[in-house]
């Protein structure tokens, strides 16, 4: 495996001298080469992320389609979603804006004496060993990222920004990475300070991310996929996944204008299984959210990425001022 770690090595260098570097001097920011030296590590991963999605999980698309796909402007504005995300650009803005926060705070709590507390050390010997913690850091992820999720369908002001996930009619493989700017900064600052708080090395946390985003790519596949009865209660499948985006069952769990759902899980349905919220039945139903059909108010959810995110916000100060 070394010779791919070298390979991966010598891409990332290349790609940083000859563009990111070069962009980084004409902007004025000579004094943060290293870290666009991280960043391009993200970069390049990005790319590699959306090479598997068109050479592999496409393919599964087009043998095993759930459903024709009809709206194709709504598929590309999912594309747009999927490269700001999977090339690093939220990343970026967080790096700028919420980062040199948590890092003050880290430092202060440092001076306190407060330490990290780093959960490979449990077991000296067995769960400091590479792929033991990174199992172990990936359970502990997909737990919390779990009950986020709940949270997400939970809050009316939380539900306002995440519908629009939820929104996309034809859900494909591009669909993971469509939602509120916002909800991902949310999100993404609780797993950054999860990462701190537990001792995540900087490389298992880029291997988390990674792992997560594929199989969620996967998940939300227009993809007739099923792991069996056992497979699908050890690993979240396609068709597991779809009723969590079906009409009426992911998002709702007493019916017509409730909150909550099924599914719940990222990674592991074991989560939605101990806490009674996994439905394992064996269909592929239509998504989207229920207010937005024809019969029940056609609310608008957009259809480019700006109208999009402008809509969320309109959603997220409605429900703050107690309207639907």
């Amino acid at each position: 495996m070394d010779w791919i770690a070298n390979a991966f090595d010598a891409a990332q260098l290349a790609l940083y001298e000859n563009l990111v570097q070069p962009i980084v001097f004409n902007l004025g920011f000579g004094n943060l080469l290293e870290d666009a030296f991280d960043a391009t590590r993200w970069l390049l991963l990005g790319f590699i992320q959306v090479a598997v999605l068109l050479l592999g999980i496409r393919l599964l698309e087009k043998r095993w389609p759930v459903e024709p796909v009809t709206d194709r402007a709504a598929v590309r504005t999912d594309v747009v979603y999927t490269l700001i995300h999977r090339l690093g650009l939220v990343r970026l803005a967080m790096f700028f804006s919420i980062e040199p926060a948590w890092d003050a705070v880290a430092g202060q709590l440092r001076l306190a004496g407060l330490p990290t507390w780093q959960l490979d050390a449990l077991w000296p010997g067995v769960t400091d060993i590479g792929w033991v913690s990174l199992l172990m850091y990936l359970v502990v992820f997909d737990f919390v990222g779990y009950w986020l999720h709940r949270a997400q369908h939970q809050f009316d002001w939380w539900w306002a920004l995440h519908s629009l996930h939820h929104s996309q009619r034809q859900m494909t493989m591009w669909s993971d990475n469509r939602s509120h700017l916002l909800d991902d900064v949310i999100v993404a600052t609780v797993f950054a300070l999860l990462a701190r708080l537990i001792g995540v090395e900087p490389g298992q946390f880029v291997a988390i991310t990674v792992i997560t985003q594929l199989h969620e790519s996967l998940q939300h596949a227009n993809a007739r996929i099923s792991f069996g009865r056992v497979g699908e209660r050890l690993l979240i499948s396609p068709r597991f996944h779809r009723l969590h985006h079906g009409i009426g069952i992911g998002h709702e769990s007493q019916g017509r204008g409730t909150l909550g759902g099924h599914n719940f899980g990222i990674l592991l349905p074991v989560w939605d299984m101990l806490f009674r919220t996994a439905d394992f039945s064996p269909r592929f139903d239509a998504t989207g959210v229920r207010d937005q059909l024809p019969e029940e108010g056609g609310r608008d959810y957009g259809r480019g990425f700006w109208r999009q995110q402008w809509l969320g916000l309109t959603r997220l100060a409605a429900s703050l001022r107690g309207q639907a």
